[in-house]
């Protein structure tokens, strides 16, 4: 039996995908036939797709991923990305299927969210990782910056209408602000592959090091990558001068705090409306009262 967590089903449906939840269970079989695995049960922490514990014939410990059907080609995406990063950075990919949204991906340890590091460790731990995905990539024909900026900004406009204001009008000006500079600030010939949702439940540990699952890919400034991390953990922000993080990223990476600092704002209003859309709760209000308190 095929059990979808409430999240992932929100986003299903929200997403138009309601046959694709009556389909699953047949999909799972399929897959189980056709790649010669044996799906087990499903993770709990989930918020994209259906993901579950598999074995193959030979033994070898996987993981199923069946992404949630969406306008965008996220499927197609998150398989380039890891194709091209081929195991370094990213979990190795065994087997996919673009057209049903299915991957087979190697199945790494426990998520840095359940090791309780300390915030700056964690940081530290996220940016050499990401690290280890930033490479030229400029045939790959994944969404760049540019786009993406754009994208965002239209989403931040319709979903604010949608969800009658669930934050400041200044927190929504600030944020379409912010994104119309990073997307005027794309240069192609300096882009890079970037994993696009850089944080805590996504990096898990590998046999030589931590590892990412879920990249988005982008070819965008490195930039976008830390401004994920500027977005999570957003309570944080309350205490002392919210910029300092910004700053720290830049420093550690050397790259632009600037850059960093308005990709963060973009992504904490987005997800924060995201949530609020899909009732990923409290997280969704965190983000958005943090949005309120640093807009200019």
């Amino acid at each position: 039996m095929i059990q979808v967590l409430d999240v992932v089903r929100q986003k299903a449906l929200a997403a138009g995908a309601d046959a694709w939840l009556d389909d699953l269970p047949l999909l799972v079989v399929e897959l189980e036939q056709e790649w010669g695995i044996a799906v087990g049960s499903a993770y709990r922490d989930s918020t994209e797709a259906y993901v579950a514990k598999a074995r193959c014939e030979d033994g070898t410990p996987a993981v199923l991923k069946l992404l949630v059907p969406r306008s965008s080609d996220a499927a197609g995406n998150e398989i380039t990305v890891l194709r091209l990063t081929e195991g370094e950075g990213c979990a190795r990919l065994l087997r996919d299927d673009a057209v049903r949204g299915a991957l087979l991906l190697e199945r790494l340890g426990r998520p840095l969210y359940k090791l309780g590091v300390p915030l700056r460790r964690r940081h530290e731990i996220l940016c050499s990782t990401a690290r280890r995905v930033w490479r030229p990539a400029s045939d790959c024909a994944l969404p760049t910056g540019a786009e993406k900026g754009r994208w965002l900004a239209d989403f931040i406009t319709s979903a604010w209408e949608e969800l009658d204001h669930p934050c400041s009008e200044r927190a929504i000006d600030y944020a379409l602000a912010c994104a119309e500079r990073r997307a005027a600030a794309h240069r192609d010939d300096e882009a890079v592959l970037v994993h696009g949702d850089v944080h805590q439940w996504n990096a898990l540990e590998g046999p030589d090091g931590f590892k990412l699952v879920d990249p988005d890919g982008l070819l965008a400034q490195p930039e976008y990558d830390l401004g994920i991390i500027m977005r999570e953990d957003p309570l944080d922000l309350l205490s002392g001068d919210p910029h300092e993080r910004a700053r720290w990223l830049a420093t550690h990476t050397g790259l632009d705090a600037t850059a960093i600092w308005e990709w963060g704002v973009v992504e904490r209003v987005s997800t924060g409306l995201l949530g609020t859309k899909v009732g990923l709760q409290p997280v969704g209000r965190q983000m958005l009262a943090i949005a309120d308190r640093v807009a200019l």
